[in-house]
């Protein structure tokens, strides 16, 4: 994983505000996150060897994300400490189980370029997992490495943002949510917002929560991976899950929907826990939930 590590600050409300409003919340949290550390453990948790590179602040969140990513078995050897503060996200959580997030990047701006050694770590790795809580600079960096390196390329555009063609042609799988593809294409209709990704990527991937997921590839072929029907209570994780389980298996050799299908139900799980990677699942939990 390249990408970003941030402490969430998680309050819980039961109406978000609207903007100039105040309500009272009924607890507070802190947990390690950010979208890069997020996927990171996901796939760990599904049994993949996942490896973080990024970097935390000289502060004291800093050090308590990296002794996370260690507790849920991610190897922090591409984890750099820069000076000054970690990444921080503020999340407000509703009871309908709805988020609302403000990312500040802190360290994660000075993910700009590789550092030593991170394109050997990417070259070693059997899948590249990239976000947009970084400099562009260091996801088109990391990009070209992985595609230098023949390992495939996953990218999640988010926060939503125009992806430049040099970028777009180092990535092999887009996963963008409803709002995101629909920034990417100006098509609010997921079917039309996927026939247009794949003409730019060879692979790419809609989540529609509830709604589950579409995949399609420029050969043509379309894959609908319907939702498990969960009560949500949290779905801050939730976009994150998919991804890193997703890689994870394709890591392995499965196919699609396979890959799918065990994304879908980890995302089912996810949504019913609060948290961001205390919600994840184990393998074992997505297999007994499959059935």
């Amino acid at each position: 994983m390249f990408g970003s590590c941030n402490m969430d600050l998680v309050a819980y409300v039961g109406t978000a505000p609207k903007r100039g409003e105040t309500v009272l919340g009924r607890e507070f949290r802190t947990a390690p996150g950010g979208k890069g550390a997020n996927q990171a453990v996901a796939a760990a948790r599904a049994g993949a060897e996942a490896l973080m590179i990024g970097a935390v602040g000289e502060d004291e969140l800093g050090g308590g994300l990296r002794e996370a990513l260690r507790g849920f078995g991610v190897d922090t050897r591409g984890l750099r400490t820069v000076p000054g503060n970690s990444g921080t996200a503020h999340i407000v959580v509703d009871d309908d189980g709805g988020n609302a997030i403000v990312v500040v990047p802190g360290a994660n701006a000075t993910v700009d370029s590789l550092a030593p050694g991170d394109a050997e770590l990417i070259a070693s790795s059997g899948a590249l997992l990239l976000q947009l809580e970084i400099p562009f600079a260091g996801v088109e960096s990391a990009a070209a490495a992985g595609r230098s390196a023949g390992v495939p390329v996953i990218l999640t555009p988010a926060p939503a943002a125009e992806l430049s063609a040099e970028l777009l042609a180092n990535v092999d799988v887009l996963v963008p949510n409803e709002h995101e593809a629909a920034v990417l294409t100006g098509r609010d209709d997921p079917d039309a917002a996927l026939r247009e990704l794949v003409e730019r990527v060879p692979e790419a991937i809609i989540t529609l929560g509830a709604e589950g997921a579409l995949y399609g590839n420029a050969a043509g072929e379309v894959v609908r991976s319907p939702a498990h029907r969960v009560r949500a209570v949290d779905t801050t994780a939730a976009g994150d899950t998919f991804v890193g389980v997703f890689a994870a298996a394709r890591a392995r050799g499965a196919e699609v929907r396979e890959a799918l299908a065990a994304a879908s139900a980890a995302s089912a799980l996810a949504v019913g826990r609060h948290g961001a990677m205390s919600s994840m699942p184990t393998e074992q939990e997505i297999r007994e939930f499959r059935g």
